[in-house]
């Protein structure tokens, strides 16, 4: 039998709530967790962009960073490659070695590419805007 939306909830005699507030954070409760939610923050990955670079789905990364299960060996060799880390680092034998100045660049380079995507108007709009800062903060050091 079909119901329309109306006729359902007439015979179901249920009532549908939709919540409008986003669903809570939830912590890492292990230290694998842990580790691989700081690596992956510190990368400038989000977990929806950590996600695509695997080939997986944001529930994935959320599971590992909140369960804290141990991944898969061949996730664990992709996380390694995407985050550019050792496993040591990631299994926590070794601490990671966070380099703050490169992890800089890295977010940079990583939001570059993603300009590339933008059509070619907004692209030249970018570079403007980059240049009158650059150009902005040279005359402001000259003054001084």
């Amino acid at each position: 039998m079909v119901y329309t939306v109306k006729e359902f909830s007439e015979v179901a005699e249920c009532r549908f709530k939709i919540d409008s507030a986003m669903p809570a954070k939830k912590t890492p409760k292990t230290s694998f967790g842990q580790r691989l939610f700081a690596l992956r923050t510190a990368r400038g990955y989000t977990q929806v962009d950590l996600a695509k670079a695997l080939g997986t789905t944001q529930r994935v990364i959320s599971y590992y960073e909140t369960k804290g299960e141990l991944p898969t060996p061949d996730v664990l060799a992709a996380l390694v490659h995407t985050l550019e880390v050792t496993a040591d680092e990631l299994l926590g034998i070794r601490p990671s070695k966070l380099d703050n100045e490169d992890l800089g660049k890295r977010k940079l380079w990583r939001r570059f590419k993603r300009m590339a995507a933008l059509p070619e108007r907004d692209q030249r709009a970018v570079i403007r805007l980059i240049n009158s800062l650059v150009s902005s903060k040279a005359q402001s050091h000259a003054a001084d």
